[in-house]
């Protein structure tokens, strides 16, 4: 079963001969390898490049071990440079090698020798790899696979397959499993011997139990507004447990460090300014979010919407929560001011979009209550309500355009509309 990821497979494609190292992070089993060494080097092969100018090496093989050391390495890839053609180094498991910064740097000195490396652990998933490289550095970022790619391979329907979708996630091996048990179990024991261990391993946390504990409540509160204070008071009054804000703080960037959650700030939009806390998190893959509670929370209305979040950040959107402050006034005639939310802020270059997630709109006081904010913001950005229930993409009278959630995610360009 391919799987095609063009998204990610285009940028590789767009950076060639940049003379810069490429880098896919991204978290584990999204698929950096498979991008790699099947879809990429596919495109070398229909491009003509022969096979003895595509030298890789994949470093967590047993045949591969001796590999690992530099000083049998570099001379092994220099001895394979024979011409000036170019020729192309697809390296896996990279942080296997010993020295492998000082080894990449080398090699991408080389004028005819363009590097492309993957790697697993901690330290590879590190947002902050590509200082590694002293600026030599191009990363592409790889996430789970989208509803989109996803359906590309189900047998099913796509309600069916949906269903699937916001309960498994898109972690491409779990397409390789039939029963539910065995989806779960996956998903659960890759949580725990992977992204765990190593976010442990490479941070060297003292109190692992403490750690998943916080990882549990951020899990059950995905597009929540927190802060490291609220979910320190959480702790206190619900765990009976005392855990200051600043190492909760830590926490959750090691979190984020190693791409297990994302989040978004929230953006005023009429004061053009980001207010500092709180702020929402989202998970990479909902499927690995299940798997932390144990598959007991998996409601469609925040799957939704982090799902949405996770498609817009495919899509290279910078996305934050939108905030309208108003000044309005109460039943008892008094003036308050009130913060009015929009799920998502979307910026890329001069495009901007105000997007609305809403599992449903049954009714017309439901239907304005979505709109309202969006109407607040006063300007010519396009506004969008995505629900699960819209039966064709249509514009409303006050010009907010309303479409279904597959629309949305099965359609690249569905923002165009």
């Amino acid at each position: 079963m391919e799987i095609r990821r063009d998204t990610y497979l285009n940028k590789l494609i767009s950076q060639k001969h940049n003379r810069l190292i490429k880098v896919i992070t991204g978290i584990r089993r999204c698929g950096k390898s498979y991008l790699l060494f099947n879809l990429f080097r596919d495109h070398l092969a229909s491009e003509g490049i022969p096979d003895d100018h595509i030298i890789e090496m994949a470093f967590d093989l047993y045949e591969n071990i001796e590999y690992r050391d530099p000083k049998v390495f570099f001379p092994h890839v220099k001895a394979r440079i024979k011409d000036k053609e170019p020729y192309y180094v697809l390296l896996d498991e990279v942080q296997l090698l010993g020295d492998f910064e000082a080894v990449l740097n080398s090699l991408a000195r080389m004028k005819n020798v363009d590097v492309y490396v993957t790697g697993s652990n901690a330290k590879f998933l590190s947002k902050d790899i590509i200082t590694e490289f002293r600026g030599r550095g191009d990363e592409v970022h790889m996430y789970p696979l989208t509803f989109r790619e996803f359906m590309s391979v189900y047998p099913g329907d796509k309600e069916t397959g949906w269903k699937e979708y916001v309960l498994y996630g898109g972690i491409p091996l779990v397409l390789e499993f039939s029963a539910s048990e065995q989806k779960v179990d996956f998903l659960k024991n890759l949580f725990e011997e992977t992204y765990i261990s190593d976010i442990v391993g490479r941070n060297k946390v003292r109190n692992k139990s403490e750690l998943e504990e916080l990882l549990n409540i951020l899990s059950s509160a995905i597009g929540s507004l927190t802060n490291p204070s609220k979910l320190s008071d959480t702790f206190k009054s619900v765990k009976n447990k005392k855990i200051s804000p600043n190492t909760i703080k830590k926490y959750i960037e090691y979190f984020e460090d190693s791409f297990l959650i994302d989040s978004a700030y929230r953006y005023d939009i009429k004061g053009k300014k980001y207010i500092d806390t709180p702020l929402k998190y989202y998970f990479t893959d909902m499927g690995l979010r299940n798997a932390r509670l144990n598959f007991r929370q998996a409601e469609e209305t925040h799957a939704m919407e982090n799902i949405i979040f996770n498609e817009l950040k495919v899509r290279g959107f910078n996305v934050d929560v939108g905030v309208v402050i108003t000044n309005e006034v109460d039943k008892a005639g008094k003036k308050i001011r009130k913060q009015r939310e929009i799920d998502f802020v979307c910026n890329k270059g001069s495009k901007r979009y105000y997007i609305q997630s809403a599992l449903a709109l049954p009714d017309e006081n439901k239907r304005k209550q979505e709109q309202r904010s969006l109407l607040l913001t006063q300007d010519g950005f396009k506004k969008i309500i995505i629900t699960k229930d819209a039966l064709a993409p249509l514009y409303s009278e006050d010009g907010i355009l309303v479409m279904g959630v597959f629309d949305f995610l099965l359609n690249e360009n569905s923002l165009e509309i």
